[in-house]
């Protein structure tokens, strides 16, 4: 095997592909990546037997083959090399010899590729096909409510729903609870659902602004989101797509829909950037003992306020359209921030009832945040 590479592309494809690596791997290989050279290209595998990853660069390949060589050690040689080019030769598929410049670094040990585990091959059961920025929209608008309690690690996950011609993604910790719906084509038979895992789903977020498409394929046990580079990745020298397939969770997912109040007597429609900016300032005095902010509507205003023994009371009021009886509902005020942060549209509607009734977050496009409220 003979290749040379772009020192700048062959850092960036490495980096897509070394979170995926464990800490604490089961075997030896794992913390190695595969390294195979084809004509005009070098792929890049990782695993670690939960999620894999691989991604192909352009290269100028001499002699084709392939080897795994420890990930971590690798990014950092390439890093310090002085020259724009390396090569990376190997003749017996274990060891290998990487140059720039006048630059040679020692003896590179590694692993024969048998020994790398290949990722999963499975028989899909349903595939759907998506742009691969609205996908990135909409988990970015739901996988902040994810839990991080590894005792519920069924809700450590984000909940991918194919049903009724609809998307739905969901997410939650159990105080919190964000929702998205998009139209999909579906025929009959296609319906079915996911539990994908939080790991999965920071590596999948990474990686869709990097596309132009994904192709979601999945069965009872896996996915793989096939992500197709977009024209300025390209530019980067990532080339065709990239692969990720995961394990998914396994189990049933909670009954999100009876969390979702069916009545809500009042709404208000706020900006998103302004109630964001106000909290985030209201809330600076917050700290653990006393972490919640206090939203008190009344006629045509939103007063937004929160209190510390240390700094004693801060408060702010937003002009909103409102004619009903006064209503003051205390909240977290992370999760108010955390919808608000994570939306693109600027005009969104807050739902409420009364006091011990929790606080919806809506927009026109099928997105819904229920957040549980403190006693005020």
């Amino acid at each position: 095997m003979k290749f040379k590479i772009n020192k700048e592309h062959f850092s960036i494809g490495l980096k897509q592909v070394s979170n995926v690596v464990s800490s604490k791997p089961q075997m030896p290989v794992l913390n190695n990546v595969l390294i195979k050279a084809e004509k005009g290209k070098v792929l890049l595998t990782t695993t670690n037997l939960d999620l894999g990853i691989r991604c192909s660069i352009t290269a100028d390949v001499e002699e084709e083959g392939d080897i795994t060589l420890p990930v971590k050690r690798l990014e950092k040689i390439v890093a310090s090399t002085p020259e724009k080019e390396i090569t990376i030769e190997s003749s017996d598929g274990q060891t290998a010899r990487i140059r720039s410049g006048r630059y040679e670094a020692p003896r590179f040990n590694g692993l024969k590729s048998e020994d790398f585990p290949p990722l999963p091959s499975f028989v899909d059961q349903h595939t759907f096909e998506f742009s691969a920025l609205e996908l990135s929209s909409m988990l970015r608008s739901v996988s902040y409510a994810q839990s991080n309690d590894e005792n519920r690690y069924i809700l450590n996950s984000v909940y991918f729903n194919f049903d009724a011609g609809k998307l739905t993604l969901v997410a939650t910790d159990g105080r919190r609870l964000a929702l998205i719906s998009r139209d999909v084509p579906m025929s009959d038979g296609d319906e079915g659902s996911i539990i994908l895992p939080a790991k999965t789903v920071a590596e999948l977020e990474k990686l869709l602004p990097q596309g132009k498409s994904v192709r979601i394929s999945f069965n009872e046990r896996q996915v793989a989101f096939d992500i197709a580079i977009a024209d300025d990745s390209e530019s980067k020298g990532l080339a065709g797509s990239i692969y990720l397939v995961s394990k998914i969770v396994e189990g049933s997912y909670p009954n999100y829909k009876q969390v979702i109040p069916k009545e809500t007597d009042r709404r208000i429609k706020i900006e998103r950037e302004l109630m964001s900016e106000t909290v985030q300032r209201v809330s600076i005095i917050t700290n653990e003992k006393q972490n919640s902010v206090k939203l008190k509507i009344g006629e045509n205003a939103l007063e937004i306020s929160a209190q510390s023994v240390e700094f004693g009371e801060s408060r702010e009021v937003i002009d909103v359209e409102y004619s009903g009886p006064e209503v003051q509902i205390g909240f977290n005020p992370e999760f108010l921030l955390s919808p608000l942060r994570n939306l693109t549209k600027d005009e969104i509607f807050f739902e409420f009832k009364d006091e011990m009734s929790p606080g919806v977050f809506k927009t026109l496009d099928n997105f819904i945040c229920v957040v549980m409220p403190l006693r005020v």
